[in-house]
């Protein structure tokens, strides 16, 4: 009897294809578009905020996008970034942090609960076109 050698990573890498997201960051500005069924209907349901936190696992790979809804309230959403159910992602700007999570965001309030947008010059998206044409 051969006991079968596969490790985590080959396991977790199963069904891992391109969804063809443009790449994001901690601290970008996000809308995600998930499909939701209500009533034997389908719908795009779009969701608008901050990424916080990645957490990359292969196909388990998953990241919290954080919102501030009407009356004030933190909203935070997990979504998995293999599934077939988040349609589309679009970055709306890009956040200028110095963490690799930003957990410490949820004790703020106010203009203190704000990401720093990163300013981007024509030489440094030059750059970053270079390194990923390389």
């Amino acid at each position: 009897m051969k006991a079968a050698f596969y490790t985590k990573e080959t396991i977790r890498s199963i069904g891992m294809t391109d969804r063809g997201f443009p790449s994001f960051g901690i601290g970008d500005a996000v809308i995600v578009s998930q499909s939701i069924k209500e009533a034997g209907k389908e719908r795009l349901q779009a969701f608008q905020g901050n990424v916080i936190a990645m957490h990359k696992q292969g196909v388990s790979t998953t990241f919290i996008v954080r919102k501030i809804a009407e009356g004030g309230s933190a909203v935070e959403r997990i979504f998995p970034l293999y599934s077939p159910l988040v349609k589309a992602i679009k970055v709306l700007s890009r956040g200028d942090v110095r963490r690799a999570k930003l957990y410490y965001v949820r004790k703020k309030v106010g203009k203190h609960a704000h990401v720093k947008q990163l300013v981007e010059t024509k030489a440094s998206i030059a750059k970053a076109q270079a390194v990923a044409a390389e």
